[in-house]
């Protein structure tokens, strides 16, 4: 019976501790995104690292972007027929297809796959930096490890993932409408003015705005948890692992308060 309460005791402790502790690292990040800022100044001394972390954050992760949004937009096209055909003239499925995927589908989930490539890869590049003193070693030369880690980066990841976000959507269109011409029955005109008929610019400037902060968020939480990593190996594994899920809630809870304020 002890030996139960104990690991009820543990289970419980650890629950609370993965609830409450994200809260306290919440100004650690402000903390940290501010000591980020100070450094905009130096981007001209940082360019060329800029632009291999333009190569790394967003030129290799087009392959699987692109994948991933061809199907979301096939997909999305199928399950629209199936809810509005009874309801609906098959004119408005361009129309729903692309509302989905520019308001919604085509920067959220570039905003997760860039997460889970990138931010955890950023995670445990500079975690491993950490635990094996690269990043002391840097400070000890005078060479600011936030402007020569950090602010690359996040400035690369600021640009390419908005970047990333529009060829999503257009890649997740054309794949609605092959589904739609070749299995759903619906001529390319028909689906064409359907996209066309309510196409807003201002849900272009919501789609990019979305981008760029997921593209912030998610390359400022890996580089946080990353300059945070202790304990060997095990640490580094554990800091890309924090670095993906906190990147991701921050994708879904910024998703929402920004749909709430531009609609």
């Amino acid at each position: 019976m002890t030996k139960l309460f104990r690991l009820y005791t543990r289970f419980a402790a650890g629950f609370a501790d993965s609830i409450i502790r994200p809260f306290y690292n919440i100004g650690d990040v402000v903390v940290f995104l501010g000591k980020t800022i100070r450094t905009v100044p130096n981007i001209p001394k940082s360019l060329g690292l800029i632009f291999d972390s333009m190569l790394e954050i967003g030129v290799r992760s087009i392959p699987i972007a692109l994948v991933i949004s061809i199907f979301a937009g096939a997909t999305t096209a199928w399950q629209a027929n199936y809810q509005l055909q009874e309801y609906v003239s098959m004119r408005y499925l361009g129309t729903a297809v692309s509302k989905s995927l520019i308001l919604e589908l085509g920067p959220v989930l570039t905003g997760l796959v860039v997460a889970g490539r990138v931010g955890a890869s950023i995670a445990a590049s500079l975690g491993a930096m950490r635990v094996t003193e690269q990043i002391d070693a840097l400070s000890t030369m005078a060479i600011d490890p936030i402007r020569y880690l950090v602010l690359p980066r996040v400035t690369a990841a600021m640009i390419m993932v908005p970047i990333l976000t529009i060829y999503s959507v257009f890649f997740g269109i054309v794949g609605a409408m092959f589904v739609s011409m070749y299995f759903l029955g619906v001529t390319k005109g028909i689906f064409i003015v359907g996209v066309r008929h309510y196409f807003y610019y201002t849900d272009i400037m919501v789609c990019l705005i979305k981008a760029f902060i997921f593209g912030t968020g998610l390359s400022v939480l890996g580089c946080y948890y990353g300059f945070k990593t202790t304990g060997g190996a095990e640490g580094v594994g554990k800091a890309a692992i924090k670095a993906f899920v906190s990147s991701a809630i921050f994708i879904l809870l910024s998703d929402f308060i920004v749909a709430a304020l531009a609609f």
